[in-house]
Formats: C-alpha cells, sequence, structure tokens
C-alpha cells in the first residue's frame, strides 16, 4: 500500500506548476496528481485548465475518461477485476459478483471500512491462467475469492 499525502491546494498548483511545460501536459499532470494524493480531486480541474489555457470541460473529460483517474479518495486497497473474455471464459463474472456482494459494493466503489476500492479492467495479460486480478498492482492468477483475500493479506504486511 503506498501512502499518499492529504488533498492541497498549495501542493497541487506546485505540481501543476512542474509539468505545465511538458507537451500534452494534461496527461502527466493528471498522472502526477493521482500519485501524490490518490485520486484527482474536483478542485484541481480549475487549476489545471487555467494553468493550460483550456476548458475545465476538457479537464473533466479527460479524468472521467481515463478508467486510472478517480475522483475521490479510494480504499487503502485498490483490487482491480479483469473482466475480458478469456477471464469470463474461466468463470469471472460470477466470481466477481460473489466477491462484490461480499463486501456490499458496486464496480468503482469502495467497502464501508475503507479497506478496499474495486474498479473492472479489461485484460490483464493473464489470459492463460484467468481469471485474473490485480491487487495494489499485484498480479494474482487462477483467482478466487480466498485467493484474493490471500493476496490482500500479503500486501497489507
Amino acid at each position: 500500500m503506498v501512502q499518499r499525502e492529504p488533498w492541497s491546494e498549495a501542493r497541487a498548483t506546485a505540481i501543476i506548476a512542474e509539468h505545465v511545460h511538458l507537451e500534452g501536459a494534461t496527461l502527466p499532470i493528471l498522472h502526477a496528481l493521482r500519485e501524490n494524493f490518490g485520486y484527482v480531486d474536483e478542485g484541481a480541474v480549475p487549476l489545471i485548465a487555467d494553468a493550460l489555457n483550456v476548458s475545465r470541460a476538457e479537464i473533466h473529460g479527460c479524468i472521467t475518461f481515463y478508467h486510472d483517474f478517480r475522483r475521490a479518495p479510494g480504499g487503502r486497497h485498490h483490487v482491480k477485476l479483469c473482466r475480458a473474455e478469456a477471464c469470463q471464459a474461466m468463470g469471472s463474472d460470477a466470481l466477481h459478483a460473489e466477491i462484490l456482494a461480499g463486501w456490499g459494493i458496486d464496480w468503482h466503489e469502495t467497502t464501508a471500512d475503507g479497506r478496499v476500492t474495486v474498479d473492472p479492467v479489461y485484460c490483464l495479460g493473464l489470459c492463460a491462467n484467468g481469471p485474473g486480478a490485480l491487487v495494489d498492482e499485484m498480479p494474482v492468477a487462477r483467482l478466487t475469492r480466498d485467493g484474493l483475500q490471500a493476496a490482500l493479506t500479503e500486501v497489507s504486511r
């Protein structure tokens, strides 16, 4: 688990200033904000738009188009479950439904205790060993519900 600092407009402004000179700076800025805070706060949208002289709608569009940019803090751990065809053929749809129901959440949500956020992804390259997942960027092949719990325990150490 990566520790993130709390949202700060002053820190966000500094991060934007560090990247504003880059060609195509929108995505590098968004990635840097995500790395620093764990998400892209809504307050960053006007800061980025002003720095790049683009509309707020353009920045909002980038944030909402790319699945890696969340607009609110996530859980302490991030689980990405593969929804591609090879994993579906190995029963991932039923497994995902069981996992989500067990935690009482849906896609893109965080458990009530703030421990886990779950997002869908489309192909992790673990096709021969599906279903696959990433738990805090650690690949998990032949995923089962117990295997997911074991991976979460491992990354919590």
